[in-house]
């Protein structure tokens, strides 16, 4: 077992959050107490006790931030208390309670002093600073912003949607842990322009952090700390930070106690294993998208653009409750699918081709990734048929190895992958016969140049500074996409495989007792349910909110 997964494990033993087992009674509430044999309904306390925060602290402050009154709570991202329908009692973000956020913040810290320390015993680095920020606002053009979506490692740690927001983790060296939320104050003004903001005074309750303060503050908070601690170990990743203000603050004032060092890997080792409410968000995306490819193939025809089968996909990915495309899709007519991403997606799919649609949506910050091909005319062509049954074989080979011995990385996978795609394209013709394996390999590998699989989960390509040579583990999820690419201009197969392009891809998750879940097994790809399915008018379990 490699050294990754050997700490993974350790750590997952040494801390319960980890194992997503919580002791409530453990964990620091925020909350005011409430007399729960007279109080009223759980969301009606909440609002109260948040209420109360507000008027207290605007009753000292000389320019309240909001009026009160009769007025509503306002939030800068749903709750279950505004937004019912999306969030249960309890949950920051779907699935996912405050608690399990404060697990893997806590599950950081210990990550953190173990790669400095080895075993945790150098009392020289037993401080650590951890800074994680959010995502900025972009602009397409003039105050024309493109949609937001937040920093995947900061959203994993605090649950926060907002932008601008930096998170500062800390541990002494008695082990006493602190977490603050630095955000943007209360802004009437602002918040009549861009919505809602959550504010300072209500951060430490809903998000279950120690403290919260302006994220105009920070750099004399930073400032403080260096004095306070200069051997601290000050963790920032300064490549990926895009808040170039946040960047600068950190230099100007945390530079001067040693290099800083990127907690990403640290944050990665923790997200490549998914918690069991995770899994629950991989589950749901994989069945949205699923049933979205399964509507947009039932529904096309010949004629149609690629455009229109985006849109399509796009619109059956909402309704069905994703928040939105995971990535811009490839959908691929003809030769164009033999351009592996290609995305330009603008042709008009002729009869007689085949669309390799790749797409998937994101679903309370978790990401789908399914790739199917099938003929816009609802029946495959000789030609086709054989490569398409070539390449089913190789997958469903692929899903009967994993986790076997010369299968148990991804890496291996490939390797396999390779192999087969040679062995099975020989017995059709299209390779010749008596190479030795290792060339057998290196001749499929010219048919599908690119690897088997990569990480699923808040990215679609997950957790990247994950090597694919660590054994996979339980609660790790991944895609298994062969596929098959020919040229036009190939001249060493026959004319009429040239120009076709395929790949099927599912999404896969390693249960606890070593057996897998294809969590896209409701996406269509038997060749002749495929064909059965275009054009019919059959009704379709397709999850839509009706």
């Amino acid at each position: 077992m490699s050294l990754i997964i050997r700490k993974i494990h350790r750590i997952r033993t040494q801390i319960p959050a980890i194992s997503y087992i919580f002791d409530s009674t453990k964990i620091r509430s925020c909350s005011s107490k409430v007399n729960t044999a007279t109080s009223p309904p759980k969301d009606v306390q909440i609002n109260l006790i948040r209420r109360q925060k507000l008027e207290n602290a605007t009753e000292t402050s000389p320019t309240p931030s909001r009026p009160l009154g009769n007025a509503l709570i306002s939030y800068g991202q749903p709750l279950p208390e505004t937004h019912p329908h999306l969030l249960q009692p309890g949950q920051l973000l779907p699935e996912v309670s405050v608690q399990e956020f404060q697990a893997r913040r806590k599950a950081l810290l210990r990550l953190a002093r173990n790669a400095i320390t080895g075993d945790g015993k150098d009392r020289n680095f037993k401080e650590h600073m951890i800074i994680i920020p959010s995502s900025g606002k972009k602009y397409m053009s003039d105050k024309i912003p493109y949609v937001f979506r937040q920093n995947s490692d900061f959203l994993y740690l605090s649950g926060c949607l907002e932008p601008d927001t930096v998170l500062t983790l800390e541990i002494d060296s008695d082990g006493n842990e602190q977490c603050t939320l630095f955000m943007r104050p209360k802004d009437k003004h602002a918040e009549l322009w861009d919505g809602p903001r959550t504010g300072i005074e209500l951060a430490p309750d809903v998000f279950g952090v120690d403290q919260a303060a302006n994220v105009a503050d920070l750099k004399n908070y930073l400032t403080r700390y260096s004095f306070a601690h200069p051997s601290a170990v000050v963790w920032f990743d300064e490549m990926g930070c895009y808040l170039g203000d946040i960047r600068k603050t950190v230099d100007d004032t945390l530079t001067r106690s040693g290099a800083l060092r990127s907690p990403v890997s640290l944050v990665h080792q923790l997200r490549v294993i998914k918690s069991p409410a995770e899994i629950e968000l991989m589950r749901k995306t994989c069945q949205i998208a699923s049933a979205a490819i399964n509507r947009t193939i039932q529904e096309s025809k010949p004629g149609q653009t690629e455009h229109q089968l985006f849109a399509k996909v796009d619109f059956f990915s909402r309704m069905g409750g994703a928040n939105h495309l995971a990535y811009p899709p490839v959908v691929a007519g003809g030769s164009n699918a033999t351009v592996i991403h290609y995305i330009n997606n603008n042709q008009v799919v002729r009869d007689g081709d085949m669309v390799l649609m790749d797409a998937g949506c994101e679903y309370g910050g978790y990401s789908s990734d399914i790739t199917r091909t099938w003929p816009i005319n609802g029946t495959y062509t000789e030609p086709q048929r054989v490569l398409y049954e070539v390449l089913a074989q190789v997958q469903q080979d692929l899903m009967e190895v994993l986790l076997k011995t010369g299968a148990e990385t991804l890496d291996q996978l490939f390797d396999v992958m390779c192999l087969k795609i040679g062995k099975y394209l020989q017995e059709v013709g299209l390779i010749p016969k008596g190479l030795q394996p290792m060339d057998l390999a290196r001749a499929g590998y010219r048919f599908c140049p690119h690897h088997v699989s990569h990480y699923l989960g808040m990215d679609v390509h997950d957790t990247s500074l994950i090597s694919r040579s660590i054994s996979m583990i339980p609660g790790m999820v991944f895609t298994v996409e062969p596929g098959i690419y020919i040229s036009q201009n190939r001249q060493d197969v026959p004319v009429e495989f040239r120009g076709l392009g395929l790949r099927i891809e599912d999404d896969v998750l390693i249960k606890p007792d070593r057996t897998i879940e294809i969590l896209t097994k409701a996406c269509v790809k038997d060749l002749r349910q495929v064909e059965s399915l275009i054009g019919s008018e059959a009704a379709l379990f397709d999850g839509l909110d009706r």
